[in-house]
């Protein structure tokens, strides 16, 4: 290195050190530039999905609304995730199951649920147990898909034949007659305790709903999902099935809570319309550190291709904050 460089070198270092030491080069000491820091705002929100249900509503035959257009529609609104309904696919095939996978993932959506139906009120064993055997395949299929976790239910008495009876009367019906809630409970954990197993070995975790019969009541999901107590059976938290009390139930479920589903009714229930304040939903779910997704489940009369747009913006709105 030459002398004229080193002295270039020399020179420049010392015109930066004075600089940051608040001298002037002639060495005169200047008065301190304010730096005013700004921590910037960090932005969280929990993930929407939505439910393939949102788009059929059992409205007609399920052909008429194949999993594969929900898929479609779900990325082109702008959803995160998208929740299946087993009853709305075509088939159990694993070359449909994979066909599914690949197009969500090719729309850049996460398949973050399953929606299954199955019950365990059932006075007769052989019963229960077909329902066990129900169960464990669909929780089979969930691993196919890649799906974390799958909804369950209780199943109900089936006294009441007319679900719309069912709802006019709040979900509640008589219990079959010389049989106690008791014993319904203990058919109810029995059945499930022999799911746990398989849930495991495929990394599905099960999330009982509050979805009508012995799951009617935030006491009676915790009931069973405190008697059986493992991380692979949590709660699937469903803001519009209490119809009575239901922001203090939704606090009690909080905790054990897996997934959300959130109910709109745009255009007016098909059953009923609740009036549900979703940044109150939010809060509870923020107060146990829910980090989880919510999935959307449009139950109203409105045409789904309006409602569930206007449905993601209520949920993006609710479940976005400042911290």
């Amino acid at each position: 290195m030459n002398s004229s460089r080193r002295s270039f070198i020399r020179t420049t270092g010392m015109a930066v050190a004075a600089a940051g030491m608040g001298f002037s080069c002639s060495g005169e000491k200047k008065s301190p530039e304010k730096i005013t820091v700004t921590t910037p705002k960090k932005i969280r929100r929990n993930r929407i999905g939505v439910s393939t249900y949102s788009f059929w509503q059992f409205n007609g035959p399920k052909e008429n609304v194949p999993i594969e257009d929900c898929i479609d529609k779900a990325a082109a609104m702008g959803f995160d995730g998208i929740e299946f309904l087993l009853r709305q696919m075509q088939s159990e095939e694993n070359s449909y199951l994979q066909k599914l996978k690949r197009l969500a993932f090719h729309a850049g959506l996460d398949i973050m649920g399953f929606s299954t139906h199955q019950g365990f009120v059932y006075p007769e064993k052989k019963t229960r147990d077909e329902q066990v055997a129900l169960t464990i395949q669909q929780i089979e299929l969930a691993y196919q898909l890649g799906i974390p976790t799958m909804r369950l239910n209780t199943g109900r008495w089936n006294t009441t034949k007319s679900f719309d009876d069912l709802m006019a009367n709040k979900g509640i019906e008589p219990n079959i007659e010389g049989y106690t809630d008791d014993q319904g409970f203990e058919w109810v954990i029995n059945s499930i305790a022999q799911c746990i197993p398989t849930a495991e070995k495929c990394g599905v975790v099960l999330g009982l709903e509050n979805h009508w019969g012995l799951g009617r009541t935030a006491e009676g999901v915790l009931r069973i999902v405190n008697a059986i107590n493992s991380p692979w059976l949590q709660i699937t938290s469903d803001t519009g099935n209490f119809l009575e009390n239901q922001y203090e139930q939704l606090e009690m479920m909080a905790p054990k809570t897996f997934l959300v589903q959130a109910k709109t009714y745009f255009g007016g229930g098909k059953w009923y319309t609740l009036d549900i304040d979703y940044k109150r939903v939010a809060e509870i779910f923020r107060k146990v550190d829910y980090r989880g997704y919510v999935s959307l489940e449009f139950e109203g009369n409105e045409d789904p291709l309006t409602a569930i747009p206007k449905s993601l913006e209520v949920l993006r709105e609710a479940f976005t904050w400042e911290e």
